[in-house]
């Protein structure tokens, strides 16, 4: 057998990358559509207290961590398609775990039981998302197309920030917390259909392989670029704690598509350093109008100016990180992204859960100085150390 028969394909939008960035989106949805309903199962259901919610959610995104010193021996030493699909049916198995948690009288405290299961949920998360994010989708782009590529199916997982709840909520709304969880379930068995259509060499090991590596894993010359995105990120997780409605995450989804326009025709020419800023500033206002406006235009146009916000700012951090870092560390850069972003995250939900439940107004106002704090570290020390240290 030919295992080094790898297609070439002087298109970077061939079928094989359209395959992954989907299985991208879809694997990612799957964990977002319990951001919205996986709370109100634990508050109303199963009688959590907020501390124990908060932690309980935020959990996820500390187990993202669990594996990740052992991503590049995993992905030398055996099929790295075959360590991608493991994950990610572990992440469906913690999943499906959740609808007998409270079937299961013996597993007491149910709390702790959860606890766990969240935790490997996030920890099988993590190196899919790094074995596809950092090696299966650069596979399947040619050498110059690599850096298109890690932007490109960026924007995929972005989208399920808003698609993955908008779709548990409306199953959730007239179906209920268990078809949701089906809901979730399906679309992480697409995307191991999706990631099974595509071939993949066999890439034989050379070599001793470290067992514990940064390699894939963290990039470590970017780590004020890391602290600087896990804040930023943290007023995203603050406002998923919020009671927010599937037309919300609908239009900050048009406010993606807005910001995929803004970067071909707005910020094309325009200076690195304003995007961030610009993006700051629009999640700013939007917040500041949730705070002192309650029109039913608010309603509409806050998320999508968040939605913008957002769009510009991963755009524009996850480029960041891979100009900072060297051609051999590109799935490196992508998988610190991934961490910053989705550490924040879990940092607003469990400070938005654990300490501001049902305080909408204080989540508004923290949000606000987190994002005035994150503007002030970007503007006067980040984004000048970026241009001295990056390295193309």
């Amino acid at each position: 057998m030919n295992t080094q028969n790898t297609p070439i394909h002087l298109e970077l939008w061939h079928k094989d990358f359209w395959r992954m960035s989907v299985a991208n989106m879809l694997l990612t949805m799957s964990v977002y559509t319990l951001i919205p309903i996986l709370p109100l199962w634990m508050i109303y259901q199963e009688h959590f207290s907020p501390i124990q919610t908060g932690i309980s959610m935020g959990v996820f995104s500390v187990g993202m961590f669990l594996f990740g010193g052992i991503c590049s021996f995993l992905v030398q030493r055996f099929r790295r398609n075959i360590v991608c699909l493991l994950s990610v049916l572990g992440v469906l198995s913690c999943t499906a775990s959740l609808y007998y948690v409270e079937r299961m009288t013996f597993l007491k405290p149910i709390f702790i039981f959860t606890l766990f299961l969240r935790f490997f949920q996030g920890a099988f998360y993590g190196l899919a998302q790094m074995v596809l994010s950092s090696t299966l989708i650069i596979d399947t782009s040619e050498s110059f197309q690599r850096t298109e590529a890690n932007h490109s199916s960026s924007w995929f997982g972005r989208f399920a920030l808003s698609l993955g709840p908008v779709l548990s909520l409306v199953v959730f709304q007239y179906s209920g917390f268990n078809w949701a969880l089906l809901a979730s379930i399906i679309c992480g068995l697409v995307a191991i259909l999706l990631i099974m259509m595509v071939k993949f060499p066999f890439k034989t090991h050379e070599g001793d392989t470290k067992v514990l590596s940064s390699d894939r894993f963290f990039l470590t010359q970017g780590k004020w670029l890391f602290a600087n995105l896990t804040i930023t990120t943290s007023v995203i997780g603050l406002l998923l704690s919020t009671r927010l409605s599937f037309p919300f995450y609908g239009m900050v989804m048009g406010g993606f598509i807005m910001a995929l326009l803004a970067q071909k025709f707005v910020f094309a020419q325009a200076e690195l350093e304003s995007e961030v800023i610009s993006g700051i500033i629009l999640i700013g206002v939007a917040i500041l109008m949730m705070l002192t406006r309650h029109q039913t235009i608010v309603f509409y146009l806050s998320p999508l100016l968040i939605g913008l916000g957002i769009g510009i700012i991963g755009s524009r951090f996850l480029l960041f990180f891979i100009k900072l870092s060297h051609h051999s560390q590109r799935g490196t850069s992508q998988s610190t992204f991934l961490l910053g972003w989705e550490s924040g995250i879990g940092i607003g939900l469990f400070i938005g859960y654990a300490l501001m439940y049902d305080q909408p107004r204080l989540i508004y106002i923290t949000s606000i100085i987190l994002l005035f704090v994150s503007f002030l570290i970007y503007h006067f020390f980040t984004h000048k150390w970026f241009m001295k240290h990056k390295n193309r």
